[in-house]
């Protein structure tokens, strides 16, 4: 199996930063697309950002410029750097990693989420 935990978030001003891990352990072959998804309350969860294990990245239209996805392969990490926070960015962060196991089975694991709040 795959273990997904993110941490990284907080209570910051408009205008600020923050930087979101995550990190995927167990018996891993391969790291192959990660993502960073968002769900707000009453909303539906929405997708933020993806990597690829080359390093190809895809962004929703609404963080473009603000938020940068990063990996550190050997680390299985991967990171969402976010500038210029906004109040409508304020939502539970949860990391999707898809990977292949040792046992050659592909995973598509969750971490629990890392709450982002951003005041006014």
């Amino acid at each position: 199996q795959v273990q997904v935990v993110e941490s990284g978030g907080g209570l910051v001003q408009a205008g600020g930063s923050l930087r979101l891990s995550c990190i995927a352990s167990g018996r891993i072959s391969r790291i192959n697309t990660v993502g960073w998804n968002r769900q707000a309350p009453g909303k539906e969860r929405e997708l933020v950002a993806t990597i690829s294990s080359g390093g190809s990245t895809n962004y929703a239209e609404s963080v473009k410029g603000r938020f940068t996805i990063s990996r550190d392969s050997p680390k299985n990490t991967v990171y969402l750097q976010m500038d210029n926070l906004k109040p409508e960015d304020t939502a539970v962060y949860y990391c999707n990693v898809q990977a292949m196991g040792m046992n050659l089975r592909r995973y598509s694991s969750w971490g629990q989420g890392t709450q982002v709040t951003v005041s006014s």
